[in-house]
């Protein structure tokens, strides 16, 4: 699976975020709750949902599923943020944009471990996101998104 790689514009989203870790990871939750109040948002830009998460920096070093992080459940708009809800600012840059179908999990081991350290490319400290369209199906092998990845090229900013 080859990766499009390509650069953005930082992105405006509002939405709600927990810190958990894979150890009590607790997306559902989430998104639930996310889901339940989104009719507030009133302006958005498109109706595709964003699954952001922010690592710290030494997330990826040692793999340790009790690392906090921080996900979001969030929309793009142009509006103002609604009550209870939260603002966020997914920075520009490069990115490495896989075009998955599936709902096997095993394909972020495939992008950290199998295709990043042959890419030419190295992470880049920003978010990480999955964009959710109208072929999303969650838990669905029929489901399709598109999975975000921050990089920038090997010897850039070292």
């Amino acid at each position: 699976m080859k990766p499009r790689i390509v650069e953005i514009e930082p992105l405006a989203l509002v939405g709600i975020s927990r810190k958990m870790t894979y150890s009590d990871y607790r997306i559902s939750e989430l998104w639930l709750e996310f889901q339940q109040r989104k009719k507030a948002i009133t302006r958005f830009v498109s109706k595709d949902l964003y699954s952001v998460v922010k690592y710290a920096e030494d997330h990826f070093e040692q793999f340790d599923p009790g690392k906090e992080f921080t996900r979001w459940a969030a929309i793009l708009t142009d509006d103002l943020v609604p009550e209870g809800f939260e603002s966020l600012v997914i920075e520009g840059g490069l990115y490495a944009v896989f075009d998955y179908k599936g709902s096997d999990p095993s394909i972020f081991t495939y992008i950290y471990q199998t295709w990043l350290p042959q890419s030419g490319f190295v992470l880049d400290n920003r978010h990480h996101f999955e964009v959710l369209g109208e072929r999303y199906k969650n838990g669905s092998p029929d489901s399709e998104e598109e999975i975000w990845v921050p990089v920038r090229r090997k010897g850039d900013r070292e």
